[in-house]
């Protein structure tokens, strides 16, 4: 399975409980429905993740976090004015942004780029120093939210991966000593 990062719009993450809430949920689903989070960002108006779900089912990985976070947080925070429709609360942006990872470049690329987020936003001075990312825990440099995964594949799909590349006239995946 590749990675895939997405990018989601709300404006709740301007509130701290209610980010805390989405990190939350994410590590409960997380639990439930294993998934490689490689790298995240929550800014005060949109979220970028970078994951790997193990059953390979991005799209549906998503949309379960976009509901078990948009109800946890939409219970828990009462400052927060949620427009109302017929289905329930408007938390999230209709659609999301998401792209496949096929390279190793491409996936650094993209972690080069939400890590970088908060600085190009004007929010800290170093990616380092914004608490709402997956930088510190990436880096090993702990107090982090939420830890992210630092093998972006799943071992047993390593071999498939590689032979599928191969095939593609693509440069391997595997590691070199």
């Amino acid at each position: 399975m590749l990675p895939a990062t997405f990018s989601i719009a709300t404006q709740f993450l301007r509130i701290p409980n209610a980010a805390k809430i989405f990190l939350a949920e994410l590590q409960k689903l997380n639990s439930s429905w294993p998934c490689k989070l490689i790298t995240y960002v929550l800014m005060p108006d949109h979220l970028h993740l970078i994951v790997n779900p193990r059953d390979g089912r991005i799209k549906e990985f998503i949309g379960q976090l976009k509901a078990v976070a948009a109800k946890a947080i939409v219970r828990a925070n009462t400052e927060i004015d949620f427009a109302e429709t017929d289905k329930g609360y408007q938390v999230w942006q209709e659609s999301f942004k998401d792209m496949a990872l096929w390279s190793p470049w491409m996936i650094w690329q993209k972690i080069n780029y939400i890590h970088a987020n908060p600085v190009k936003a004007g929010l800290v001075r170093s990616a380092k120093d914004y608490y709402w990312s997956g930088f510190r825990s990436f880096y090993s440099l702990g107090d982090e939210p939420l830890a992210v995964d630092h093998e972006w594949w799943w071992p047993e799909d390593s071999e498939k991966l590689s032979q599928a590349m191969k095939e593609m006239g693509w440069h391997s995946f595997e590691k070199r000593s």
